[in-house]
C-alpha cells in the first residue's frame, strides 16, 4: 500500500487548508518524498488562481517535530548520509527545496500552530506570513541539542521576525518555550484556545481571501522583497507592481464599489 501524502489539502472556497499528516511521527519530515510533497503541493496551488490564502497546520498533537531523529542515527532520509558531500547535496535536494518553495510561494500563508513546533517544524511556521498558536503549543529552535546547526535556513528566517539577539538566544540555548512567550517576543500574532485555533486562522484567511486575488499576491511579493531590499529598490518595485495593479479589472471594481456604496465582486481579473 502506498504511503499517504505528507500534506493533505482541503479547499474551502478560495482557501486551501494544508495539514501535515503524519501524527504517529509528530509530523516529522523524514523523507525526500515528504519534501517533494511540500514542493509539488505549493507549486500546484501557486498555479491555481482560485486560491487566495493558505492555512498550514498539523494533525494530532504536533504542528511538526522537525526532522526525523531516527533517520539521523541511521543516516537515511533528508539529513546526514555516508559522507559530507552527500549530506550537503541531500539537504539541498530535500529540505532546502521545500524551504525555497515556501519562500517563493506568492499566496498569503497562515501557520496554525496546534502543538509542538520544533527545529525544522518551527522554521516551517516562520516561513508563513502570519502565525497563530494554540495556548498548549510548545516551540524550540533546538538544533544545537542534537549537535547540529539549522540547515534549513532558519538562521535567516527567525532573526527577521524576533531580531538577532533573541534569535541567537533561542538557537544557542536550544531551550523550549510556550505560546505565551512566543507571543511576547512577536513570534506569533495571537494565542488562542486549541478549539479556537483553526476557526481563528480560517477567519483571518477569509478576510484575506475577500480581497482582489492578484493584488494579494503582488502585495505579499512586495512584502517579501522589502525584507531585504534597499528602500530605493523597494520604491521602484512598488511602482512597477502598482502599474500592474491599476490595470486589473478588480481594481476598477473596487473603486466602483466604493463609489456606489456596495459590496465588491472580485473575479481575479
Amino acid at each position: 500500500m502506498a504511503a499517504s501524502p505528507f500534506l493533505t489539502v482541503e479547499r474551502q472556497g478560495r482557501i486551501a487548508v494544508l495539514t501535515m499528516n503524519r501524527p504517529e511521527a509528530l509530523n516529522a519530515i523524514g523523507t525526500l518524498d515528504d519534501c517533494d510533497c511540500i514542493v509539488d503541493t505549493l507549486f500546484a496551488l501557486g498555479n491555481d488562481r482560485t486560491v487566495s490564502a493558505i492555512v498550514l497546520t498539523g494533525s494530532g498533537r504536533a504542528f511538526s517535530s522537525g526532522g526525523n531523529i531516527k533517520g539521523m542515527q541511521q543516516r537515511t532520509g533528508i539529513g546526514v548520509l555516508d559522507q559530507p558531500d552527500s549530506t550537503r547535496a541531500n539537504y539541498r535536494r530535500g529540505v532546502q527545496r521545500a524551504v525555497r518553495a515556501l519562500l517563493d510561494c506568492e499566496i498569503p500563508m497562515i501557520a496554525a500552530i496546534n502543538g509542538h513546533a520544533i527545529g525544522l517544524g518551527l522554521d516551517l511556521a516562520c516561513l508563513c506570513d502570519i502565525r497563530i498558536a494554540a495556548d498548549t503549543a510548545k516551540m524550540a529552535a533546538s538544533f544545537i541539542k542534537v549537535g547540529i546547526v539549522p540547515g534549513d535556513g532558519g538562521a535567516w528566517t527567525l532573526q527577521r521576525i524576533v531580531g538577532y539577539s533573541l534569535a541567537a538566544e533561542l538557537f544557542l540555548t536550544g531551550r523550549s518555550f510556550d505560546a505565551a512567550y512566543a507571543r511576547q517576543i512577536g513570534l506569533v500574532g495571537q494565542v488562542v484556545a486549541p478549539d479556537d485555533l483553526l476557526p481563528t486562522a480560517l477567519g483571518i484567511a477569509q478576510e484575506i481571501a475577500a480581497n482582489p486575488p492578484r493584488a494579494l499576491r503582488l502585495t505579499k511579493k512586495l512584502l517579501r522583497e522589502a525584507q531585504h531590499g534597499r528602500a530605493h529598490d523597494v520604491l521602484e518595485l512598488s511602482a512597477a507592481f502598482q502599474a500592474i495593479a491599476h490595470e486589473t479589472q478588480d481594481h476598477a471594481e473596487a473603486v466602483s464599489a466604493i463609489l456606489d456604496k456596495r459590496p465588491p465582486h472580485f473575479t481575479g481579473a
